[in-house]
């Protein structure tokens, strides 16, 4: 039987901007303190994110953990990086949440406009993990996206339009449903896996360019049903029941009680 392994991490530093796929992480308590640390808004305090300014993801984005430097790589090569100076303090409505933050001086704002096509505020969150109360991590198998592809009549679907922080290969259609109130191991990590991930509107987008290309909502809810009476569902979400470092090509193994989580962490260098 092949293991199955981590193919390609996913985080944002700035929410809905394009994602940056580094080769390890550190999963703290709250996930990767890198991962959706900054939002967008307007003048008028509104978020402004992938789902009004598809272009949006064309601008990649990259902060250290403390989120104290912020850089922006644009599609025609430019870079905008600096010391992130905070100001004012602000809350806003997101989905259903609360950000709260600090409103970021510097030049980041001017030069995303164009591709948020009004004029914006970038905020820094005051915790990590952003408007995230709870379920740090979300993975994926290439199993359920072959299933996806297949259902649509497509030769692949291209995993970014989820968003996950973990992408997982040699994993059979939706096994990772059945991790559902489990635990997993993955690097010196261990995970919790709560609850399956229902999805938005932001997988309708091509994770390049940023515009709606693909039904893919109704696709899933054809072939899959709805969960909680009205939302598509793929993949799954949970929490870090161990702080770890996770990389591409570590192993992902399913751990059939909390003694053996126990025991995974320490053979993995885990106190």
């Amino acid at each position: 039987m092949t293991a199955m392994r981590v193919a390609r991490l996913s985080i944002a530093a700035v929410r809905s901007l394009g994602l940056e796929h580094p080769e390890s992480v550190e999963l703290a308590e709250k996930g990767v303190l890198e991962d959706r640390r900054f939002y967008v808004i307007d003048e008028a305090g509104r978020l402004v994110d992938q789902l009004i300014a598809g272009q949006l993801v064309q601008v990649r984005a990259h902060t250290n953990p403390d989120a104290t430097r912020l850089t922006l790589t644009f599609p025609d090569g430019t870079i905008v990086d600096g010391e992130v100076e905070l100001t004012e303090a602000v809350e806003t409505e997101i989905h259903g949440r609360t950000g709260i933050g600090h409103l970021v001086v510097g030049p980041w704002a001017d030069a995303l406009a164009p591709f948020a096509r009004r004029r914006v505020r970038i905020v820094r969150c005051d915790r990590p993990g952003g408007t995230r109360i709870a379920n740090a991590v979300s993975l994926v198998s290439d199993g359920s996206l072959a299933r996806l592809a297949g259902e649509m009549g497509v030769a692949s679907i291209d995993a970014r339009r989820f968003r996950m922080l973990v992408e997982i290969a040699g994993a059979a259609a939706h096994e990772e449903d059945d991790w559902i109130g489990g635990r997993i191991a993955i690097g010196s990590a261990v995970l919790e896996i709560t609850r399956p991930d229902a999805r938005c509107a932001i997988t309708t987008h091509d994770p390049e360019s940023g515009a709606r290309d693909l039904d893919i909502l109704r696709s899933i809810m054809a072939y899959r049903g709805v969960y909680d009476g009205r939302k598509a569902i793929f993949g799954v979400l949970g929490e870090v029941a161990v702080p770890g470092r996770v990389a591409v090509g570590d192993e992902v193994r399913v751990l059939a009680t909390v003694e053996e989580a126990r025991r995974e962490h320490v053979a993995a260098g885990g106190v």
